[in-house]
């Protein structure tokens, strides 16, 4: 693979515009990308205004305007790469036939190539039905905002694709697993780290115990994962914690794998009395 290939350039593009789903002039950013890719075809374009500090949404329609159920076609163009990362930890890089950078597996790759196959069959006029191909900001954190518009087109499509990547060898995903988001808030008792020590209560601690016993609830062979990837607390070195939180990522196959696991996240007990967990979510 080669820098110089023309049509790397606007993938390039993409991927040096960082865009974590939090960040909405960046996600905006990419938005306005995939308008300008569009401007030379026959797409009608709908920009749908972010919502609750998000980006916004975009609806693209082509083909014939018929009410026969349309194709339906799913990006988004949020990521989970903070800012800095394609200078720090992730640089945009060429390794034999593989291109690297944030954000471009997942899904940036499939995305771009997917919009211009859109707008290669918008310009063909060849399709057979109508296509509609959406644009979301804020895949990553749970589609909060734009599940309601998904639903929507969902239930007026025949079909849909998400341009998310295969498996290994390039096997295609025909099912996704449940997904279930928590937050845990521990709550214990303030208190000097030197004076005071004993009478302080370490809600990190208690987080801590919390925490083994979330990731205890993983069973690879029921298809049960229980994720912490993040936690936060304290508010210095030399004071026992008061507050800890921390976010919970669960995924499951069934439906009762879901409730079972969802009714012991959320029955989430303190070791004692002088911690509160708090669990919220579902």
């Amino acid at each position: 693979m080669s820098r110089s290939l023309p049509s790397l350039d606007t993938l390039f593009t993409w991927i040096r515009t960082e865009s974590p789903t939090h960040d909405r002039a960046g996600v905006n950013l990419m938005m306005d990308l995939v308008v300008a890719q569009m401007q030379d075809a026959p797409v009608a374009i709908e920009r749908v205004p972010g919502e609750q500090g998000l980006g916004d949404t975009l609806v693209l329609r082509a083909g014939p305007q018929t009410t026969e159920p349309s194709i339906l076609v799913m990006s988004h163009l949020d990521t989970v790469h903070p800012l800095g990362t394609i200078e720090r930890d992730l640089p945009l890089r060429i390794e034999g036939d593989r291109l690297y950078g944030p954000g471009i597996y997942d899904m940036k790759g499939g995305a771009w190539f997917c919009l211009e196959a859109f707008k290669d069959v918008a310009r063909k006029g060849t399709a057979v039905r109508p296509m509609v191909f959406l644009v979301t900001p804020d895949e990553e954190i749970g589609s909060p905002t734009t599940r309601p518009i998904i639903e929507a087109l969902g239930r007026r499509s025949a079909y849909a694709l998400v341009t998310e990547p295969a498996r290994d060898g390039g096997q295609i995903v025909t099912a996704r697993k449940g997904v279930g988001r928590f937050d845990v808030h521990v709550e214990g008792r303030p208190a000097h780290a030197g004076s005071r020590h004993k009478d302080g209560r370490n809600a990190i601690y208690e987080a801590a115990r919390q925490i083994l016993a979330i990731e205890a609830m993983t069973d690879y062979a029921r298809g049960i994962t229980t994720t912490v990837g993040m936690v936060s607390g304290g508010t210095a070195m030399n004071t026992i914690p008061q507050h800890c939180r921390f976010p919970v990522d669960l995924r499951v196959e069934t439906v009762a794998d879901g409730e079972a696991v969802t009714a012991a996240i959320l029955g989430l007990k303190p070791q004692n009395s002088d911690f509160k967990v708090t669990v919220t979510g579902a």
